[in-house]
Protein backbone atom coordinates (compact mmCIF):
# COMPACT_ATOMS: atom_id res chain seq x y z
CA UNK A 1 0.00 0.00 0.00
CA UNK A 2 2.60 2.03 1.12
CA UNK A 3 4.88 1.60 -2.38
CA UNK A 4 1.74 2.17 -4.12
CA UNK A 5 1.53 5.54 -2.67
CA UNK A 6 5.19 6.12 -3.54
CA UNK A 7 5.11 4.93 -6.97
CA UNK A 8 1.86 7.18 -7.75
CA UNK A 9 3.86 10.12 -6.07
CA UNK A 10 6.84 9.58 -7.91
CA UNK A 11 5.00 9.47 -11.23
CA UNK A 12 6.18 6.00 -12.67
CA UNK A 13 2.98 4.77 -13.57
CA UNK A 14 3.30 6.94 -16.52
CA UNK A 15 6.68 5.44 -17.44
CA UNK A 16 5.59 1.92 -17.03
CA UNK A 17 5.09 -0.86 -19.71
CA UNK A 18 1.65 -0.36 -20.10
CA UNK A 19 1.81 3.27 -19.82
CA UNK A 20 0.93 4.15 -23.33
CA UNK A 21 -2.88 3.59 -22.37
CA UNK A 22 -2.84 5.87 -19.08
CA UNK A 23 -1.35 9.01 -21.55
CA UNK A 24 -4.04 8.17 -23.82
CA UNK A 25 -6.80 8.46 -20.85
CA UNK A 26 -5.21 10.90 -19.46
CA UNK A 27 -4.49 13.49 -22.85
CA UNK A 28 -8.89 12.54 -23.30
CA UNK A 29 -9.56 13.36 -19.66
CA UNK A 30 -7.36 16.81 -20.46
CA UNK A 31 -9.14 17.39 -23.76
CA UNK A 32 -12.47 16.93 -21.68
CA UNK A 33 -11.72 19.75 -19.24
CA UNK A 34 -10.39 22.12 -22.08
CA UNK A 35 -13.71 21.86 -24.14
CA UNK A 36 -15.78 21.99 -20.50
CA UNK A 37 -13.83 25.39 -19.51
CA UNK A 38 -14.22 26.49 -23.06
CA UNK A 39 -17.57 25.62 -22.97
CA UNK A 40 -18.50 27.37 -19.67
CA UNK A 41 -16.72 30.61 -20.64
CA UNK A 42 -18.99 30.42 -23.83
CA UNK A 43 -21.92 30.63 -21.29
CA UNK A 44 -20.71 32.98 -19.02
CA UNK A 45 -20.09 35.35 -21.92
CA UNK A 46 -23.82 34.63 -23.34
CA UNK A 47 -25.14 35.08 -20.23
CA UNK A 48 -23.45 38.70 -19.75
CA UNK A 49 -24.55 39.50 -22.99
CA UNK A 50 -28.22 39.02 -22.42
CA UNK A 51 -27.97 41.04 -18.79
CA UNK A 52 -26.77 43.83 -21.17
CA UNK A 53 -29.43 43.71 -23.59
CA UNK A 54 -32.14 43.56 -20.95
CA UNK A 55 -30.90 46.68 -19.34
CA UNK A 56 -30.87 48.18 -22.95
CA UNK A 57 -34.48 46.88 -23.17
CA UNK A 58 -35.40 48.75 -20.08
CA UNK A 59 -33.79 51.95 -21.00
CA UNK A 60 -35.94 51.78 -24.26
CA UNK A 61 -38.93 51.04 -22.60
CA UNK A 62 -38.57 53.78 -20.52
CA UNK A 63 -37.93 56.22 -23.64
CA UNK A 64 -41.04 54.94 -25.32
CA UNK A 65 -43.32 55.80 -22.11
CA UNK A 66 -41.13 59.27 -21.67
CA UNK A 67 -41.73 59.85 -25.44
CA UNK A 68 -45.17 58.57 -25.14
CA UNK A 69 -45.87 60.52 -22.30
CA UNK A 70 -44.78 63.94 -24.43
CA UNK A 71 -46.80 63.07 -27.30
CA UNK A 72 -50.21 62.79 -25.88
CA UNK A 73 -48.94 66.17 -23.96
CA UNK A 74 -48.53 67.96 -27.39
CA UNK A 75 -51.97 66.31 -28.81
CA UNK A 76 -54.23 68.07 -26.33
CA UNK A 77 -56.68 70.72 -27.62
CA UNK A 78 -55.08 73.02 -25.30
CA UNK A 79 -51.57 73.02 -26.45
CA UNK A 80 -52.47 72.87 -29.78
CA UNK A 81 -54.54 75.92 -29.74
CA UNK A 82 -52.17 77.66 -28.25
CA UNK A 83 -49.65 76.83 -30.91
CA UNK A 84 -51.65 77.89 -33.63
CA UNK A 85 -52.44 80.98 -31.56
CA UNK A 86 -49.47 81.82 -31.39
CA UNK A 87 -48.95 81.49 -35.56
CA UNK A 88 -52.21 83.62 -35.87
CA UNK A 89 -54.56 81.10 -36.35
CA UNK A 90 -57.73 81.08 -34.39
CA UNK A 91 -60.98 78.76 -34.04
CA UNK A 92 -63.73 79.37 -35.85
CA UNK A 93 -66.74 81.74 -34.06
CA UNK A 94 -68.71 79.31 -36.11
CA UNK A 95 -69.47 75.98 -36.20
CA UNK A 96 -69.11 73.80 -39.55
CA UNK A 97 -71.73 72.51 -41.79
CA UNK A 98 -71.97 69.11 -42.91
CA UNK A 99 -72.76 68.72 -46.30
CA UNK A 100 -75.25 66.01 -47.53
CA UNK A 101 -74.43 65.04 -51.05
CA UNK A 102 -76.99 61.41 -52.32
CA UNK A 103 -76.79 59.78 -55.27
CA UNK A 104 -80.42 60.10 -56.10
CA UNK A 105 -81.07 63.14 -57.05
CA UNK A 106 -84.88 63.10 -55.71
CA UNK A 107 -83.93 62.34 -51.98
CA UNK A 108 -82.83 65.50 -50.00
Amino acid sequence: MKNTIYNILKGTFLVSDGAYKKWRLIIFFSVLALIMIASSHSADSKVHQIAQLHEEVKAFRSKYVETRAKVMGLKMESVVRERMFEKGIVPSNTPPVKILISSNPTKP
